[in-house]
């Protein structure tokens, strides 16, 4: 595929714009103790998502409950500024993001939860979930634990929905299943050839990858909010997280699918003239 280093240059310039006026701006306002400026986020998603060139389409509706743990599939970092754009949410993250040069500060600014393997702080990290939870604060995360090329979706684990079982004023938290598809190219069908020009995985360069992708054109991606649950109806982590599993990777499926049709539909249309006027001829 055809990269313009001239586009890339001109998005990444764009970005670096950002990131500078929201380090700038939020590191002040935080100093100036503004209690709410980590939920700006929302809106810095925002202008990331346009300055790549991210064309997000959302189906069905977040939660409205106060509190949502909203359970997503994870494709790539590209992820973070797609739901990020659509949810007024906080991250939960891999711990090593933390020391990412750049990405990790942006992180820590907007409060994001980095989750350690370390069982020693498995207690401090569920005390910092429940309190952002108390604190009235909804939270993105990726039940996979890892990121692939967003063709399918990876077992999710069970031991992630812990927070599914705490109750706030009397009330279960709610989950709601999350697909997140990359699925268009400049209005074209993305085939599997081209999906990990997008997702990133594995032992990929961040930087080349990231350079790939801002030299390409407009990227289509489905974002589908799933009907919102809660553990009751289930009775168990495992079935929830079961049940999650199968509802996102029906979603991603669906999406890509979908878009599929929407495409073939007008050619087939076209096809079936075509061969009426060679008939009439």
């Amino acid at each position: 595929m055809k990269i313009s280093h001239l586009l890339a240059f001109r998005r990444a310039f764009s970005l670096i714009c950002i990131f500078a006026f929201i380090i700038i701006v939020q590191t002040a306002a935080q100093r100036l103790r503004f209690r709410n400026s980590y939920r700006w986020g929302h809106l810095w998603h925002k202008w990331c998502q346009r300055a790549i060139g991210m064309e997000v389409q959302v189906h069905g509706a977040p939660s409205t409950d106060t509190l949502t743990l909203f359970a997503s599939n994870h494709v790539s970092y590209l992820d973070i500024p797609a739901l990020g754009s659509v949810l007024d949410a906080t991250f939960i993250a891999k711990a090593e993001i933390k020391n990412w040069p750049l990405f990790g500060f942006l992180c820590k600014l907007q409060r994001t939860i980095f989750i350690e393997r370390d069982r020693r702080k498995i207690l401090e990290q569920r005390e910092e979930i429940y309190g952002r939870l108390q604190e009235g604060d909804s939270l993105i995360f990726f039940p996979e634990g890892t990121s692939h090329n967003g063709t399918f979706v990876l077992p999710f684990k069970s031991s992630l929905f812990s927070a599914a079982e705490w109750e706030f004023g009397g009330k279960l938290l709610k989950i709601q299943p999350v697909s997140i598809a990359y699925s268009m190219l400049d209005g074209i069908v993305l085939g599997r050839r081209l999906r990990p020009t997008f997702a990133w995985y594995g032992d990929m360069s961040m930087a080349g990858h990231l350079w790939q992708l801002l030299g390409t054109g407009k990227l289509g991606i489905d974002i589908i909010f799933h009907e919102p649950i809660d553990i009751k109806q289930f009775g168990s982590r495992k079935l929830l997280s079961d049940y999650c599993e199968r509802v996102v990777a029906r979603g991603v499926s669906s999406a890509l699918v979908r878009r599929v049709e929407i495409i073939s539909v007008p050619i087939a249309h076209a096809s079936a003239k075509n061969q009426r006027n060679s008939l009439n001829c």
